[in-house]
């Protein structure tokens, strides 16, 4: 029996909304703009940005925007492990609380409550980085306060935090988009040409990436449409400022 119904189901949406409670974490998610004598310091909203631009250069089977995407992959799993070390340096130093007192966490009266409008998973995990700064901030200001390590600790390791994230974000600050699709290098043309020189400061691309066989775990499909329009490449990533404002 033919249907004869006729079903018009739209997009699936949910709301996602982020808290922080701590300014540091704050300053992380807003970055900084470029202003005289000092360069910008790329933010969340910019990295989920950045993740746009390479999940669509990927989808137009651009090597290059495989190759950042990977690289951007370990990076976060690098950075989610550098961040369980400081963490891990906290429980060591909460342990030498006496056992007669208890400590509950310590909350902003007044967070700050972020709407968040990220369609790259890529940027998500960048955001649950962000909620571990947060909790570790929090947990490295109640150990300051209770007298369990000294202003000079707590500063050095919030800034340790902060470094971890600004490391993430300023590499994909160097992302440009190539130009070229896995066609133009097999041809060997002169968009193949380009995009080699615009990354050369980076190395040779590994074969695999080159090749397909290697994509990031969130890759999209390739679709080879009409590429986007190349972002001109600038030199602007060799002043990147990586550490606290």
């Amino acid at each position: 029996m033919a249907d004869n119904y006729q079903l018009n189901i739209g997009s699936l949406r949910s709301a996602v909304e982020l808290t922080l409670h701590t300014h540091h974490a704050a300053r992380i998610w807003m970055g900084r703009p470029q202003t005289e004598g000092k360069p910008s310091i790329l933010g969340l909203a910019g990295f989920c940005s950045k993740m746009n631009q390479m999940s669509r250069g990927a989808s137009q089977d651009d090597p290059y925007s495989d190759w950042w995407m990977i690289r951007l992959e370990e990076k976060i799993n690098e950075s989610d492990e550098a961040l369980k070390v400081i963490d891990k340096r906290l429980d060591d130093v909460m342990a030498q609380l006496p056992s007669m007192i208890t400590i509950g966490n310590n909350l902003s009266i007044q967070p700050v409550k972020l709407p968040l409008f990220i369609s790259n998973p890529l940027g998500f995990k960048a955001v649950y980085l962000l909620t571990s700064y947060d909790e570790i901030v929090r947990r490295i200001l109640l150990a300051q306060h209770v007298g369990l390590i000294g202003r000079r600790d707590m500063e050095l390791w919030i800034d340790e935090g902060a470094r971890v994230l600004r490391s993430l974000f300023g590499l994909a600050q160097l992302y440009r988009f190539s130009g070229a699709c896995r066609d133009d290098f097999a041809a060997n043309n002169a968009k193949a040409e380009q995009a080699r020189k615009m990354y050369e400061r980076h190395g040779e691309i590994p074969q695999d990436i080159l090749e397909g066989t290697r994509r990031s775990s969130f890759a999209p499909p390739i679709t080879r449409g009409q590429p986007q329009p190349r972002e001109p490449f600038s030199d602007d990533h060799e002043d990147l400022d990586l550490g606290e404002d």
